[in-house]
């Protein structure tokens, strides 16, 4: 991250009234079949030009968002995906989400993003494969991870907890942090409300993912929070885990939605929806005007009462989408902010050594 590129984080990072992050499925086109996940059932080939990605992202720079999430489908199969990458990474803090097929054939693009996130769910090959609907599917996601790693690059490896890998997490978050190598979360949730508008779907209904045994999940939570005061590399905060783990031990949600207010999602053809749940409302060229408008305020509010997921990622935005939150996350992350900046990789044994 360079020097003009921090001041400008911390000075968003203290400007209240602004969005905090944007998760921009740039392509719903996959080579993944994900048993969890409806984006390669749901294909549109129809996306944005690379200008027009970049007139996006120069709006988003225009109303204060600090950090965008290139998401998809699979963004590393866009052909252009190295020209956003260079120019997404100028203004915000940048991550790209790889499903471990294509991140090491991509590594020049892949060294002007903060983060590159690997999804991989076990250490087991075989389950591995299985939740990712491809064979080989771990031997790549692992050999892409050592090829990042020993570059150089700030790869994170990023799990979804489901009831197929509860009782692994612990040992998988282990495995990586024991090799220096940075771990966050995503939680198994679908598409209870659907959206009506496919291009926006996400998670698929499957009861094989769904959490089923609660009180173990209860129990993650409080293990992951005392390994957390071991390692720097668990990039969840306390808050998040709290919160998740009083969802589930008490079914109370203790946070309001924060849709459309601190995080909102931009699909492949530049629409804007508060997340993936909801309809589209604007085009991302019609933002500016209508981002203090009387339309969306009315928005916020109705999605400030939704009740209808369990998304990780906006469980965390929703808690710390504001200056006070972005204060939480330096209190709780510092030593984690401090590991990354000062990143290099650890050559030691092979990642797919098997233990």
């Amino acid at each position: 991250m360079t020097f003009n590129k921090a001041l400008r984080v911390v000075s968003q990072a203290l400007t209240p009234n602004r969005p905090y992050h944007v998760q921009w499925m740039v392509t719903r086109k996959c080579n993944y079949r994900c048993r969890g996940c409806n984006v390669w059932r749901e294909r549109d080939d129809e996306e944005l030009s690379t200008e027009e990605i970049k007139r996006g992202l120069d709006i988003l720079r225009r109303i204060g968002v600090l950090e965008v999430t290139i998401s998809g489908g699979n963004p590393l199969l866009r052909p252009d995906i190295d020209e956003i990458i260079e120019y997404a990474s100028r203004f915000f803090i940048t991550t790209i989400y790889d499903n471990g097929s294509m991140a090491g054939k991509k590594i020049e693009a892949l060294r002007k993003a903060d983060f590159v996130a690997i999804s991989i769910d076990s250490l087991d090959p075989e389950k591995h494969d299985y939740i990712k609907g491809v064979r080989g599917a771990w031997k790549e996601a692992m050999a892409s991870v050592e090829k990042l790693h020993e570059e150089g690059i700030n790869v994170v490896i990023s799990p979804t907890i489901s009831q197929l890998n509860l009782y692994e997490i612990v040992d998988l978050t282990r495995y990586f942090v024991n090799k220096e190598i940075p771990v966050w979360y995503c939680l198994y949730s679908y598409d209870v409300m659907h959206s009506s508008d496919e291009l926006f779907s996400i998670g698929k209904e499957d009861e094989e993912f769904l959490i089923r045994d609660k009180k173990f999940m209860v129990k993650l939570c409080d293990l992951l929070l005392e390994m957390k005061k071991e390692s720097s590399y668990i990039l969840i905060t306390t808050k998040t885990l709290k919160t998740i783990r009083d969802l589930y031990s008490s079914n109370k949600r203790t946070w309001k939605c924060h849709a459309l207010r601190s995080f909102f999602m931009i699909n492949h053809r530049g629409e804007i929806a508060g997340c993936h749940l909801q309809k589209p409302v604007a085009s991302i060229f019609n933002l500016p005007e209508l981002w203090n408008s009387e339309k969306f305020n009315e928005l916020r509010k109705r999605y400030s009462e939704c009740k209808k997921c369990a998304y990780l990622c906006y469980i965390f935005y929703s808690l710390h989408g504001s200056v006070i939150g972005n204060l939480q996350i330096a209190k709780d992350g510092w030593r984690s902010a401090r590991v990354i900046l000062k990143h290099k990789p650890q050559r030691s044994e092979s990642l797919t050594r098997r233990f």
